[in-house]
């Protein structure tokens, strides 16, 4: 009889234990390789649902800031963007709903709603210096993600073992 509790107690620890190490449960900005077996990078977010994406323009050669925030339903909105040089590769003008404001030589774009399941970004291998901004830090990808990596940005929900498995930028640097 002892031998049976035994093995019933062991029985719940590994499904318990399973059930920690494999249920998604934390909420995370993953940066994963398109195109190798690299590890992928991750944010782990609680409550914090904004974060920028900034970058030095390739022709230009000024600084861009692309804002975003994370919708309830694990999709990335683009809300705002802000660059120094019209030219090549930059808005003219702001769309239909919304903003275009030039203020001390910067553009900005405001109330932007463009909605993406993910999207698609090729770490700068020379001057674009990506680097991901969370909670007023500013973090260079190419710390954690080798240069000239594409990666697909998505918000997603992490177990443990996806978590062992990558990068957590904000450990990393």
């Amino acid at each position: 009889m002892r031998y049976y509790r035994i093995i019933s107690y062991l029985l719940v620890f590994f499904l318990i234990t399973s059930a920690i190490a494999f249920i998604p449960f934390q909420k995370a900005i993953v940066f994963k390789p398109n195109h190798s077996d690299e590890k992928y990078a991750y944010i782990l977010v609680k409550n914090e649902a904004y974060f920028q994406i900034k970058y030095t323009h390739s022709i230009h050669l000024s600084p861009v800031i692309e804002s975003y925030k994370i919708t309830p339903d694990y999709h990335v909105q683009q809300y705002e963007l802000m660059y120094e040089d019209f030219a090549i590769g930059m808005p003219a003008n702001a769309e239909e709903g919304e903003t275009f404001v030039q203020k001390d030589g910067v553009y900005t774009i405001k109330n932007m709603k463009r909605d993406f399941p993910f999207f698609h970004l090729r770490i700068g291998q020379v001057r674009a210096n990506h680097t991901v901004i969370f909670k007023n830090r500013e973090y260079p990808l190419s710390q954690t993600i080798k240069p000239g990596t594409s990666v697909k940005v998505e918000i997603r929900k992490l177990n443990f073992l996806s978590q062992w498995k990558g990068v957590n930028i904000l450990e990393s640097i």
